[in-house]
């Protein structure tokens, strides 16, 4: 009941109820207990309680002044508010009347979380030992949801104990944490479930980066590799490069051995021409043809050199 002295009262003075209760309840995603136990004790640490949860008589005392009157009402619609702000769409809608009072939301949303506790029970107990690791991208969100599950079994009248939860835990882990799975299990007592969770974090910490090691060391040697094969390409092409060159360097003595060789037979064979047509000349009496030039006139000389 909120102090009909007071001129201004704390809840009032809450800007953005999100920034205390930073869970949104969902239909999909439960966490209730979560939820309901944020908004508790921010209700409680600004004095309001008393609009969610009813006094031990079970009767909640009408303000007795005017003015205590409009401050109730102020206070429960800002409750109110604070309820809607945290809670999801679908929530929202299924729950939301006119002239609601904030007990009456509040109520309204525990029997939506909790009716049917046996049904939802074996829902929840299903789950909880048919969760594996392999189906979450880390250690902690494996953890974080078994955490849930335990809460909300809790919820419905079904707690587990300490010793369930951290065997459930080990029970599901996949192969590289079967080391630390094992001595978990040997531990007598049971570590804390915090202290088991502690203990499969650090040990994937240690499994990242001895992968990261190894994938530096195995991109070191591809590098490697890498390298070697573009200098043993790279003397391939010096040594063909020397070879053609080589081959070039023959082919060019070759042709110039062979121009040689066609120069002298061809001055060879003009002398030898013109000889013969000299002896024709002599022994006729007559014409002389000109030497070194073995070609009709009406031709063209084959090789420069020998006009």
């Amino acid at each position: 009941m909120p102090d009909s002295k007071s001129t201004f009262h704390p809840a009032l003075a809450v800007c953005n109820i999100k920034n205390h209760v930073p869970i949104i309840l969902e239909m999909e995603n439960v966490q209730y207990a979560t939820w309901a136990e944020l908004f508790k004790i921010h209700t409680r640490s600004h004095r309001v309680i008393d609009h969610i949860i009813p006094s031990r008589d079970g009767k909640q005392k009408a303000p007795p002044t005017e003015g205590e009157t409009e401050l109730w009402l102020t206070l429960d619609a800002t409750i109110l508010q604070w309820i809607y702000a945290t809670i999801s769409h679908d929530l929202l809608h299924t729950i939301l009347e006119p002239d609601t009072t904030t007990m009456e939301a509040w109520n309204r949303l525990r029997d939506i979380f909790q009716d049917n506790k046996h049904s939802r029970a074996v829902t929840l107990e299903y789950d909880f030992t048919h969760t594996t690791m392999e189906a979450f991208s880390s250690v902690s969100a494996y953890c974080q949801h078994l955490k849930s599950l335990s809460d909300q079994l809790k919820n419905v009248g079904f707690p587990v104990d300490n010793s369930r939860l951290v065997l459930q835990l080990v029970s599901s882990l996949t192969e590289p944490y079967k080391g630390v799975a094992t001595l978990i299990r040997q531990s007598d007592p049971l570590p804390q479930f915090y202290q088991a969770r502690s203990m499969l974090v650090l040990e994937e910490s240690g499994l990242k980066k001895a992968a990261q090691t190894s994938s530096s060391a195995m991109v070191a040697r591809d590098s490697d590799e890498s390298q070697d094969m573009s200098d043993h390409s790279s003397t391939r092409r010096t040594n063909n490069g020397g070879k053609r060159y080589s081959n070039r360097g023959n082919s060019r003595k070759n042709r110039n051995n062979i121009g040689v060789r066609d120069n002298s037979g061809a001055g060879k064979g003009g002398s030898g021409g013109g000889g013969k047509g000299g002896g024709g000349s002599n022994r006729g009496g007559g014409q002389q043809q000109p030497q070194n030039n073995p070609w009709p006139a009406s031709q063209q000389w084959p090789w420069p050199w020998m006009q």
